[in-house]
């Protein structure tokens, strides 16, 4: 393959991974544009509002300017309600874009001049990003202009150049696959993947643990969710939107419960508190999803705080035999607690990141703080994985010195088994 056909490839595949990521709600509003408004309003206020929640998926703020004659047949109140920023991305929608960008990244890897069709990919994606931007600039909604040139490029080049990676260091001989560490000494090696390994291992098992939370909770709130939904009274196009618009915002809800199991919780609205120790919320927005919230005070629950504590025990234990083979000091218990220590740290960025992308204004008033405080998140993942992985390794590595004991005595003296 050529460099021209090497660029076309890149460029449709970047124009199929932001054709799919706008694609989904223009359709939807296509539809209610034909079948709820008669094909009446022009078609180009759909698709603006299609851009507008790609772009807010991608962490790209919305100024909303509302005329005091809207805001008065909304039923709004006056004050405050005229101008505000939606700024809480649906990550349903920047997940989508990561993980068809990692594809995409995986099979332009594969031609003969990668440069050309990576290059061809991100000039293609950047082209999508600035059309959507400039052209859903309106009179009352108006998506940041250097946010959603930048983001959505971030969003999809990073990932394009990560799984382009990934595909050729698969392929590549073992000495081309050394990292920057590769003049460190063995033990500093070690402990770098050890942490790494441990704390993203950590990191996964408590987003899963908090993705089935969230569901068991949807299946016990189900009869609080259907009321919601009867009381917006949608018809069944109506429906559909409502429910794929959650799913857009299903990530956020789960990076949502894996705060609320690391402690602080997180928040609906100012001066609201959602966490394993009680929930204090004033009037919510009539989204059916959140009749799923926990009430009042859990009895027990402060024992959520023990699910990042066993998630680092268990990681750290479990990965013990790929650290341990590395440390040849006489004090090995420094190193295995350092590596702890760090896969703390790993895993207090890496939530405190996600819960930094999941939270931000999401309307008007008090719900301009939506989501989980993401310094106060990582601090506690930090502490409760830290700690943990350090005493599971630790215990880990007690242990098989003390399973190693006797069979070293028995081959040494002679009064084992083979003596």
């Amino acid at each position: 393959m050529n460099r021209s056909l090497t660029a076309l490839f890149g460029a449709l595949e970047a124009l199929l991974v932001a054709g799919i990521g706008l694609g989904v709600p223009l359709a939807l509003l296509t539809l209610v544009w034909g079948f709820h408004y008669g094909l009446g309003p022009e078609w180009t206020l759909f698709w603006q509002g299609a851009a507008d929640l790609w772009l807010l998926g991608h962490g790209v703020d919305l100024s909303v300017s509302l005329d005091p004659a809207l805001i008065a047949a909304l039923g709004l109140p006056s004050e405050g309600t005229g101008d505000f920023t939606v700024g809480l991305a649906p990550l349903g929608v920047a997940t989508l874009t990561v993980a068809l960008a990692l594809r995409a990244g995986r099979r332009i890897a594969e031609v003969k001049h990668f440069r050309w069709g990576a290059g061809a990919a991100i000039g293609a994606f950047l082209l999508v990003a600035v059309l959507a931007t400039f052209t859903a600039q309106g009179a009352v909604v108006a998506p940041s202009l250097t946010q959603g040139v930048l983001f959505p490029l971030a969003l999809f080049a990073a990932p394009l150049l990560l799984g382009a990676h990934l595909e050729r260091r698969k392929h590549a001989a073992p000495g081309e696959r050394a990292l920057w560490t590769g003049d460190w000494p063995e033990e500093w090696q070690a402990v770098l993947r050890a942490a790494l390994r441990i704390g993203l291992a950590s990191a996964t098992a408590l987003l899963g643990l908090a993705a089935l939370a969230v569901a068991v909770r949807l299946i016990v709130s189900y009869a609080d969710v259907i009321a919601l939904y009867e009381s917006v009274q949608p018809d069944g196009l109506g429906v559909v939107a409502l429910t794929i618009a959650q799913l857009g915002l299903l990530p956020n809800i789960v990076v949502w419960a894996a705060a609320w199991f690391t402690g602080p919780g997180f928040a609906i609205g100012a001066g609201s508190t959602i966490g394993p120790l009680g929930t204090v919320v004033g009037p919510l927005p009539a989204v059916p999803v959140l009749g799923a919230l926990p009430a009042g005070e859990q009895a027990l629950g402060f024992l959520a705080l023990l699910v990042p504590v066993v998630a680092g025990f268990l990681a750290a234990a479990f990965l013990h035999p790929t650290l341990a083979p590395a440390i040849r000091a006489e004090r090995r218990w420094p190193w295995l607690a350092g590596a702890g220590l760090a896969a703390g740290l790993v895993a207090g960025i890496a939530l405190g990141l996600l819960a930094w992308l999941s939270g931000g204004p999401a309307g008007p008033g008090r719900l301009a703080a939506v989501g989980p405080d993401p310094l106060l998140v990582g601090v506690c993942v930090l502490a409760e994985v830290g700690i943990a992985a350090a005493l599971g390794l630790v215990a880990a590595d007690r242990r098989a010195d003390d399973a190693a004991a006797p069979t070293t005595v028995g081959r040494a003296g002679g009064t084992g088994p083979l003596g």
